[in-house]
């Protein structure tokens, strides 16, 4: 067993779906909570919708920013074929939260590749603890379309031991006070998804 675990947590999407920001928060407050961080960020062609990765790692002793292949204890997919791309960086019992959101990328805007149209089931199939979040819808409901890096954030809360005042003190510290009412909706409600979601792994 190892003496000294982490918790990683891979993020996965596209350029402008708030990636690096919902990182960052995490980041951020597992600081708060006392843990070693480490993060790490790749970027692709953010500014027209290209890939976006981001490690998050935490506990009492981190040393590498960036997470093994295959041993990621959660993955954070902000669209449908991100997170089936990045399915396989998952421990066997890890967690996958999947925004069924589609955006097409830029080989499948081009017509250079196809757009898998059974993406939701192939991430089902492949990962037992997976569960598929309509952070889109629930963004809308909220107030606030572009939070569904919010509603993601709260499913993922659902798993983590950290306090709900750190996740608070997090998201309000990092968007505007204008748009802090709606992000913590947005939070609450994909925070109720997940802990929901927890039954059936």
């Amino acid at each position: 067993m190892n003496a000294n675990p982490t918790t990683d947590v891979l993020f996965a999407g596209v350029g402008g779906q708030g990636t690096v920001l919902a990182s960052a928060i995490l980041a951020n407050l597992c600081l708060s909570a006392g843990y070693d961080v480490k993060q790490s960020e790749v970027h692709g062609m953010a500014q027209r919708g290209g890939s976006v990765t981001s490690h998050v790692r935490f506990g009492s002793r981190v040393w590498s920013p960036t997470i093994p292949a295959g041993e990621a204890d959660f993955l954070v997919g902000f669209e449908l074929l991100e997170g089936l791309r990045m399915i396989g960086s998952l421990a066997p019992d890890g967690v996958a939260l999947v925004n069924t959101q589609r955006i097409d990328p830029i080989t499948v805007a081009s017509g250079a590749t196809q757009y898998p149209e059974d993406a939701g089931e192939q991430i089902l199939a492949r990962s037992p603890r997976a569960v598929l979040v309509d952070a889109f819808a629930i963004a809308r409901a909220a107030g606030n379309p572009r939070a569904t890096n919010m509603a993601l954030l709260g499913a993922l809360s659902a798993h983590l031991d950290i306090s709900l005042d750190l996740w608070e003190d997090g998201i309000r510290g990092r968007v505007p006070p204008k748009t802090f009412a709606a992000n913590w909706a947005a939070f609450s409600a994909g925070r109720e998804l997940g802990s929901t979601s927890q039954g059936r792994h």
